[in-house]
């Protein structure tokens, strides 16, 4: 975290020092707020909260173990939305609010768009995977982050964006919107960093930046359709729909139909090279996951801006095939002039501007070479259907 308030502190000033204030909504005993007072430079005061009078008292403990004053880390017992609340106005709001609850961060959201200082940082963890990422209960996420999740490889990837949605839509309630700087998912939870500013006439375009999503139930194909466009009188109109027929034209199975999501830029790539430059001049004494951020930062500094990813097992685990090298595959998209990069949410991901018509006919010319046993393989099968058409490449 300190590495990304170094790259934040240069966005608000880059040429004179900036004192800020930290908002950590839900403290428990208080450690990231003394790690932020510690590690971080030209803080005014943090202000560390959290419900529990116990988890207060010992965030008192760890302020007076740590050799700090009470007056910059200042704990407070409180319920984190009533503090959110409380916080609106304008001389009160924080340049920092940090919300990383146990599961859903859905209850802090509308208040903390609207605490949060004109072109200040918001930082949300959640950990309630199980229901972004389509596993279970779709009906949930719904209620949390007003979206229907879908099974599929790129999950964590469409949790981070129905997350975005989420923020993007309470803030646009009170004429602000987000700027994504850095959208991370690791391990058991997603991590998203987000600048607020007040621009109402940006709001509009979040019509644009937000789409409905498509995928295959046979073969996983997957396509977004953005709810609204520009016209040339800068006017917006409803996109005309679905992009879809009713049945998937590779492996004619129905659809499954998710969304929104957001589906503009999740990261800040000059920020994210400057979070990247700071890693890099830093060691493991400084940062013990120093080696980790440095590979997830050079990942995330490649990754396309587009959408979602594909991932070579699951392609080809439709086609009952042997896999593909990467290097293969992407270099036979590299080949026919489309973009492709990984993803950091995923190992083996595959993120591409080609259509699913080209996907699938690099996989075609790799069955040539690497035939499979059809007779192993269903009649009803999307993989009969898929390689009964020759490739047209």
């Amino acid at each position: 975290m300190a590495h990304l308030l170094y790259s934040y502190r240069h966005i608000r000033q880059p040429s004179k020092t900036y004192t800020f204030t930290i908002l950590e909504a839900l403290a428990a005993s208080g450690l990231r707020s003394i790690r932020y007072a510690k590690e971080i430079p030209n803080i005014k005061y943090i202000i560390a909260n959290d419900l529990d009078l116990d988890a207060v008292d010992l965030i008192n403990k760890n302020v007076e173990y740590n050799e700090l004053s009470k007056d910059f880390v200042r704990a407070n017992q409180g319920d984190a939305c009533s503090v959110l609340y409380q916080h609106r106005s304008f001389p009160d709001r924080f340049d920092v609010i940090d919300l990383d609850p146990y599961g859903t961060a859905a209850p802090f959201i509308d208040g903390a768009v609207q605490a949060v200082e004109e072109g200040g940082l918001l930082c949300v963890t959640c950990t309630d995977l199980a229901n972004l990422t389509g596993s279970n209960y779709p009906e949930k996420c719904y209620a949390n982050y007003g979206s229907i999740p879908v099974k599929g490889e790129f999950c964590h990837e469409m949790a981070l964006r129905i997350l975005l949605h989420t923020l993007s839509t309470s803030a646009a309630k009170y004429r602000r919107r987000i700027i994504p700087l850095l959208c991370c998912s690791i391990d058991f939870y997603i991590r998203i960093f987000v600048r607020v500013v007040t621009s109402p006439v940006e709001v509009k375009n979040n019509p644009c930046k937000t789409s409905m999503l498509y995928v295959c139930t046979g073969c996983h194909s997957y396509y977004t359709q953005p709810l609204a466009k520009v016209t040339g009188k800068n006017t917006y109109v409803p996109m005309v729909g679905p992009i879809v027929n009713n049945s998937c034209e590779h492996c004619e199975n129905k659809f499954h139909v998710g969304g929104p999501i957001w589906t503009h830029s999740i990261h800040d790539k000059q920020f994210v090279l400057r979070m990247l430059e700071h890693v890099k001049e830093s060691n493991n004494e400084t940062y013990q996951t120093h080696s980790r951020m440095l590979g997830m930062l050079s990942v995330i500094m490649e990754e396309l801006d587009i959408p979602l990813f594909h991932n070579l097992s699951a392609l080809a685990g439709t086609l009952h095939c042997t896999s593909p090298s990467l290097k293969t595959f992407c270099s036979a998209i590299l080949n026919k002039g489309y973009k492709v990069s990984a993803s950091h949410a995923m190992a083996g991901s595959v993120k591409t501007d080609a259509p699913m018509s080209v996907i699938w006919d690099i996989f075609r010319s790799w069955i040539q070479l690497h035939p499979v046993t059809m007779k192993n393989i269903k009649e009803n099968s999307p993989a009969r259907k898929i390689l009964a058409i020759e490739p047209r490449l």
